[in-house]
């Protein structure tokens, strides 16, 4: 045992009453991990029943048997796993028997035919195959393990476990349920433990309490896994399961704990590891007392399958996931879909996960670091749908955070963290509270505006890691050719838009090296030359920036000289996350955060307003969106220069960092929609207009962000570029027909308006009604070489 604390605790522990030690486990869980239980969706892998071991209360392991293959075979691997991924599962569960070589021929001759010297090289391989062609991520149970088979699965597996079931050396003596089992010595599984966290492995682990331990046995294995953690903070989580006595064991009519041991023992390992730690215990090894479980300080119910039986319990089916939602939220409580890593392990790939494997991590997790859940991504067809809601009622916590948004209260990093993991009825409550905001805000009018996109160039000296638009020396293999639009193109697209009713051209493009600010200065000029009343919506910060520095002129003077050219206003584009830390990994040569902010406060003080951005779903958290959101606001305040929040979400399809591995899907359906709810709360009652982007989210999700907060449905566009090239499927014009049936579809009011938010005149409206096709665009090739790279 450990010190004069741990003594202490061990006696409260054994001594205090159990609604005691309940209550305050309970807390500890809730303060940890709030209302949400998780679950990971598996499949079970049995890659051999065969065992060295003859553990007296196990029915998993069996004997060779003639005719009956020693191992599944790649194929029937494959199978298995395909199946699960049909099903929506997430982890591949291999478990099988302690090194069988070491006790059976039929195994060491089954390993020869199949090309592999061990059984762990065997699972290896399989944990590979399964990662490769599944994209299930494995989880490996395969017992006792040197330092070179565990450092060999990580390579392969997400996570890896051993349960330490006891530290009880009477166990292992003659009579005791681990007589026989070498691999049952306490001291070998936990010097796996300690190896695991030597070597970074998410690693679980447990204790199976009613094997003939003691209560003070149960707490030195619990404290024995605390201290590992301590070292090396490796143990993902703990389970706490119940023996379960099985027919034709040696333990077949031996008592099972009953519900109050399994409630103490919950209660005792949440309070010796703490909020933070993740506990489980099996649902299928305790039907119908589910609240009691989770009221004794659980928080994950563990793998739960809708393709595989339990393997290791028979004779107890899992239950059906959405029974499990239910019952869960009786209980108080959210379910919550995780990956075999846990979301803190998954926030840190480059400590704890294998290059592949955090690969396919991130393509698997949304940004808390849970399973995404659904099938959509940005910029693609696949119906949008929000999750089920199952819970009855809302986190008073949720509660409080709203209304101190409605109130227009400037609320902190946390709390909007907070609205922003919410999920099932707080989710719901969340989206719904933001659309109040928004009717108490602009009513039922939906605008948008009739304008046109001119990407002048892609060509572009930066090397921003989500942007598929830009070309370069090292960008030739992304989508189209390089181009750089001749003046008089820009002109001819600007003429054409004012002629299809548009009231605003927005134009941007990349950073081309041979652009100086009199590149900038000219477009404005000739665009205004030849169409007076058009509104130039026009150059990010970036381009600001890059343009004042070719003249060696100070921003402010730069930006002077561009409105006077007929700059009207500038996109808030470039903004990407205002987070230094993100902005470091996703556009390390672009402008600073605060450059950023600098470059907006100095275009509004000369009275260009601009719009406001952000661009999410890759590599940041949420964290990152509420610091954002904060300096967005804040800035407003000082200002009041912003006439627009726009999400837009990142399209991965053809983004460099996605295509390397290095960030996620975009963001899931749900964390969309929030995003424009929670900007509309925590942006209120300063930037009064959200947009949203028909081009990323589709018409459905445009639709379903204009129902949580959203206002505003953008620009009709005519050409858009920059998300096309990233993949998405959408067109490139949502012509004002299609977008007034869409705002009416929903009982809103459709309203065209200008980039200012004023009226449109009549003509204009009438004008960009059926308009006429657009003429076929010109890409001018490049008239000058790219600077070397």
């Amino acid at each position: 045992m450990g010190d004069s604390s741990d003594n202490a605790l061990s006696i409260w522990l054994e001594q205090a009453p159990l609604a005691d030690l309940i209550a305050a486990a309970g807390s500890l869980r809730d303060e940890g991990h709030g209302r949400s239980i998780s679950y990971s969706r598996k499949v079970f892998i049995p890659l051999t029943h065969l065992c060295r071991d003859v553990c007296h209360y196990c029915a998993f392991a069996e004997r060779p048997h003639a005719g009956r293959p020693a191992y599944l075979s790649p194929n029937e691997v494959l199978a298995v796993a395909r199946a699960g991924a049909a099903a929506g599962c997430t982890e591949a569960l291999f478990t099988l028997g302690d090194k069988p070589e070491l006790r059976y021929r039929a195994a060491r001759e089954a390993l020869d035919a199949l090309g592999y010297e061990t059984t762990i090289d065997y699972l290896q391989a399989m944990c590979a195959l399964v990662l490769r062609e599944t994209g299930l991520l494995p989880h490996a149970n395969p017992g006792i393990m040197s330092r070179s088979e565990i450092a060999g699965l990580r390579t392969v597996s997400a996570s890896q476990g051993i349960m330490l079931e006891s530290l009880s050396a009477r166990l292992c003596e003659p009579g005791g349920v681990h007589y026989g089992s070498p691999d049952k010595q306490p001291e070998a599984r936990l010097e796996t433990l300690r190896l695991a966290g030597e070597l970074r492995v998410p690693f679980t682990t447990g204790i199976l309490i009613g094997i003939g331990e003691t209560r003070a046995e149960r707490l030195e294995a619990l404290f024995a896994i605390r201290d590992l953690h301590r070292g090396f903070g490796h143990v993902q989580e703990v389970i706490v399961q119940n023996f379960r006595a099985k027919a034709a064991t040696k333990l077949a009519g031996a008592a099972e704990p009953d519900l109050d041991d399994l409630l103490w023992s919950i209660a005792a390992a949440r309070l010796i590891l703490g909020p933070a730690m993740n506990i489980q215990a099996p649902p299928n090894l305790s039907p119908g007392v589910y609240p009691q479980l989770i009221a004794a300080g659980i928080n994950d119910w563990g793998g739960i399958s809708p393709v595989t039986p339990d393997h290791v319990n028979p004779e107890a089916p899992w239950p059906a996931i959405a029974e499990l939602a239910e019952r869960t939220a009786a209980a108080g409580k959210l379910l919550a879909h995780r990956l075999p890593i846990y979301p803190s392990y998954a926030r840190d790939l480059a400590g704890w996960s294998a290059p592949e494997v955090a690969t396919q991590v991130r393509r698997l997790s949304d940004a808390q670091g849970l399973a995404r859940g659904d099938d959509w991504a940005p910029g693609t067809k696949a119906t949008p749908r929000m999750p089920p809601v199952h819970a009855r009622s809302v986190d008073p916590a949720i509660v409080r955070i709203i209304a101190r948004a409605q109130g227009g209260a400037r609320l902190d990093a946390p709390e909007i963290v907070q609205l922003f993991a919410a999920r099932d009825a707080d989710c719901q409550r969340v989206v719904a509270a933001a659309d109040e905001l928004r009717q108490a805000t602009s009513g039922d009018i939906v605008r948008y505006v009739v304008n046109r996109n001119i990407n002048y160039t892609n060509i572009c000296a930066y090397r921003c890691q989500f942007c598929a638009f830009s070309k370069g020396k090292t960008h030739e293999a992304l989508r189209g050719a390089p181009y750089d639009l001749a003046l008089d193109e820009i002109v001819r697209r600007a003429i054409e838009a004012w002629e299809r009713g548009a009231t605003e051209v927005c134009l941007q493009g990349g950073i081309h090296p041979s652009y100086t600010g009199e590149t900038y200065l000219g477009i404005c000029r000739a665009i205004k030359a030849a169409v007076p009343d058009m509104h130039i919506h026009a150059f990010s910060p970036l381009e600001v920036t890059q343009g004042a520095a070719t003249l060696g002129m100070p921003v402010r003077s730069f930006l002077a000289e561009l409105k006077a050219a007929g700059l009207s206003t500038l996109p808030g584009t470039a903004a990407e996350i205002l987070d230094d830390e993100v902005r470091a990994v996703i556009c390390a040569d672009k402008v600073t955060t605060a450059e950023w902010l600098d470059v907006v406060r100095t275009a509004h003080g000369l009275g260009l307003r601009t719009t406001s951005t952000i661009m999410y779903g890759h590599i940041e958290h949420p964290l990152s969106w509420a610091r954002h959101l904060l300096a967005l606001r804040d800035l407003q305040i000082e200002t009041g220069g912003f006439t627009e929040f726009v999400p837009l979400p990142f399209v991965h399809m053809e983004a460099p960092m996605y295509l390397k591995g290095a960030a996620r899907r975009g963001p899931t359906f749900r964390e969309a929609v929030l995003m424009h709810a929670v900007a509309r709360l925590a942006l209120h009652p300063h930037i009064t207009n959200i947009q949203t982007s028909w081009v990323k989210m589709g018409p459905q999700g445009a639709a379903a962000c204009l129902k949580a907060g959203a206002n505003d449905l953008g620009g009709t566009l005519m050409n858009e570029s920059i998300s096309r090239a990233a993949g998405t499927e959408h067109g490139q014009e949502f012509p004002p027909e299609a977008m007034e049936d869409l705002i009416r579809s929903l009982g809103r009011t459709p309203e065209q308006r200008t980039t200012l938010y004023g009226p449109v005149p009549a003509e204009r409206r009438a004008t960009s009604l059926n308009a006429a096709a657009l003429a076929p665009v010109v890409l001018t090739p490049p008239r000058k070489l790219i600077a070397a790279e």
